[in-house]
């Protein structure tokens, strides 16, 4: 692998997602490689919809703006899946990873159709459309992870979508404030409509309890989605499960924090300490052993009621 792909595939990850990055340091130095290529090309395709520089400083772009980037990655993104190299660092790490694993072409697409939906500022009538665009931006890249690390089963890249879908729930329970400023809301029109909510006035202080009621509801579906992914990643290998359980409790902490802080959580940025974060490194190992003999003693427990995409 080219080492200035290397080095900006870690820069990328260090800086996009700190939690993440944590648990990436336990798979093994190949996987780890591509896991970071991948992240890196995910990363810089938000971005470029977004604004932003690594998931930070965003900048105010035209729907017609964000389209136009939007029609230039997808370009791009076919040049590579057709084997074209790429100047692009972000899509080189990208082709470096298509020439390691068969991840399937339609996933690449299915993300940057998540990306679309906040190009064209999306509305989410209903809680369905929140779970497939929580499916289309990181649902599908646990897919993609999934495939890295050698997952064929269908089940298995089913549960490895349920961790994409959890951690975005988490991310969007969250942002809830954060994105209310820059005129976004990924929580679902009916959800708001029977809270008495109102978008042109939600952002006011005094409703901040009611979202935080709402934001809540969502960390109890993400619950389902964890678990469910649990079954996943006993069936990955074993420095890819610890990897995966050890990212599964540090996210799911950002989402415990939301709730024991109430309303104030949102005063400042919701974090995980680098102490925690460690314990939960830890953790993981634990985690990811129990649910690989329970796997061993019981049949796995179906997915029941959880949004699906066919794969």
């Amino acid at each position: 692998m080219n080492e200035d792909v290397a080095a900006y595939s870690r820069d990328a990850i260090r800086q996009g997602s700190k939690s993440f990055a944590k648990a990436a340091m336990l798979f093994d130095p190949a996987t780890r490689d591509s896991v970071m290529m991948l992240y890196a090309w995910c990363r810089h395709c938000d971005d470029v919809i977004d604004g932003q520089v690594l998931g930070h400083e965003q900048h105010a772009l035209s729907v017609d703006e964000k389209r136009q980037r939007l029609a230039e990655l997808q370009r791009e993104t076919e040049r590579v899946c057709d084997g074209y190299d790429s100047d692009i660092p972000a899509f080189a790490a990208l082709a470096a990873v298509l020439r390691r694993h068969p991840i399937p072409r339609r996933c690449l697409f299915e993300l940057l159709q998540g990306f679309e939906l906040d190009a064209i500022e999306a509305s989410f009538p209903t809680l369905d459309h929140t779970l497939r665009y929580c499916y289309h931006v990181a649902g599908v890249v646990g897919v993609m992870m999934a495939a890295i690390m050698g997952a064929q089963e269908e089940d298995t890249l089913h549960r490895a979508s349920d961790l994409g879908i959890a951690f975005q729930l988490t991310n969007i329970a969250r942002d809830v404030i954060d994105d209310l400023e820059v005129g976004r809301c990924y929580l679902p029109q009916s959800w708001l409509e029977h809270a008495g909510l109102k978008r042109e006035s939600m952002h006011l202080p005094e409703h901040r309890a009611t979202l935080h009621a709402l934001a809540a509801d969502l960390l109890t579906l993400a619950e389902r989605y964890y678990d469910s992914a649990k079954t996943g990643m006993a069936r990955l290998p074993w420095r890819c499960s610890w990897a995966i359980a050890s990212a599964l409790l540090i996210y799911r902490d950002i989402g415990l924090l939301l709730r024991a802080h109430g309303p104030a959580a949102w005063d400042a940025r919701i974090a995980v300490s680098n102490r925690r974060k460690l314990w939960r490194l830890c953790h993981g190992s634990w985690l990811a052993t129990r649910t690989r003999l329970t796997l061993r003693r019981t049949a796995a427990a179906p997915r029941m009621d959880l949004w699906t995409r066919p794969l």
